[in-house]
C-alpha cells in the first residue's frame, strides 16, 4: 500500500522542498561562477598593472615571479612573454565562464518560470502600464497646493 502512495506522489511531480533545494542549488551555482568571474577580472587587472609596469624596464633587469608557492628569480624578458600568455588565458577563461553564466541564468529562469518561483525581498518585474508611465512612484510623496 505504501509502494502505491509514493507512486502517486511522484507521478505528480517533485515535492515543493525538491524544488526549492534545487532552484538554491542553481542559484548559489550561479553566484559561485559570478563570483569566480570576478576573482578572475581581479587576476587580469594585477596582470595588467604588471605588464605596464615591466614594459618600461630593461629587458635584462631581475625580477622575481611567483611560480607554484615558489620566489623565483628571472630576468624581464623572460617574465613579460609569460605574464602576457596568462593573461590572455585568463582572459579567454572569463569569456567561457561568461558564456556559462548565461546559460545558467537562462536555466535559473526557466526553472522560476516552470514552478512559479518568487523570492521573497525581490521586486516583480514592472508591468506595462508602469513602463508607460515611467515607473511606479513607491516611497515618494508630492504635496498639493492647497491655495
Amino acid at each position: 500500500m505504501s509502494a502505491a502512495k509514493t507512486s502517486k506522489k511522484s507521478a505528480k511531480g517533485p515535492s515543493q522542498e525538491k524544488i526549492i533545494a534545487d532552484f538554491n542549488q542553481l542559484r548559489q551555482e550561479n553566484r559561485n561562477l559570478m563570483a569566480k568571474v570576478s576573482e578572475l577580472e581581479g587576476d587580469v587587472n594585477e596582470h595588467r598593472l604588471v605588464i605596464e609596469t615591466l614594459k618600461d624596464v630593461d629587458g635584462d633587469r631581475k625580477c622575481c615571479r611567483l611560480v607554484g608557492g615558489i620566489l623565483v628569480e628571472r630576468t624581464v624578458k623572460d617574465v613579460l612573454p609569460a605574464l602576457e600568455h596568462n593573461k590572455e588565458q585568463i582572459e579567454k577563461l572569463v569569456e567561457t565562464l561568461g558564456a556559462q553564466i548565461q546559460a545558467k541564468s537562462a536555466e535559473l529562469a526557466e526553472y522560476r518560470e516552470k514552478y512559479n518561483i518568487k523570492v521573497k525581498g525581490e521586486q516583480p518585474p514592472a508591468t506595462s502600464e508602469e513602463e508607460k508611465s515611467g515607473g511606479s512612484s513607491q516611497g515618494v510623496l508630492v504635496a498639493k497646493d492647497s491655495k
